[in-house]
């Protein structure tokens, strides 16, 4: 089975940690260093968390300004419509902030907010039929 590795830059990574911690959120310290945190997702998929400057060895270019554009939405799925609406809770106390509003799509809910850095993280309920 194939890992994913999802690349995001932050300015600071222990208060990126310290704020993925307050959402419920492990790390596996096999790719931990001081540049860099693994925040596990599922078994098989890590975001990476890299300072700007370690991020930059990787990429060509410039690093996107996640508060101004976005480069990327990450959605997760959740258990239920609570576990959404207090995560997104959760985040806006830790520092991050709101980004759309709650959503229903027929049976689909969803919530989202922003991180420390500005990327966009989205949660999404989906009852099974």
């Amino acid at each position: 089975m194939r890992m994913v590795f999802i690349n995001l830059p932050v300015r600071d990574v222990k208060r990126s940690t310290e704020f993925f911690r307050e959402l419920g959120f492990e790390f596996n310290d096999e790719f931990a260093s001081e540049s860099t945190a693994a925040m596990a997702i599922a078994e098989n998929v890590l975001v990476m968390l890299l300072t700007e400057e370690h991020f930059k060895s990787f990429i060509n270019g410039e690093i996107a300004d996640a508060t101004s554009v976005k480069e990327v939405l990450t959605c997760l799925t959740a258990e239920s419509r609570e576990e959404i609406d207090e995560m997104v809770a959760r985040a806006i106390a830790a520092g991050g902030k709101p980004w759309k509003p709650a959503t229903e799509h027929g049976p689909m809910y969803g919530g989202s907010f922003q991180d420390l850095d500005g990327h966009v993280w989205e949660l999404a309920h989906m009852p099974q039929a």
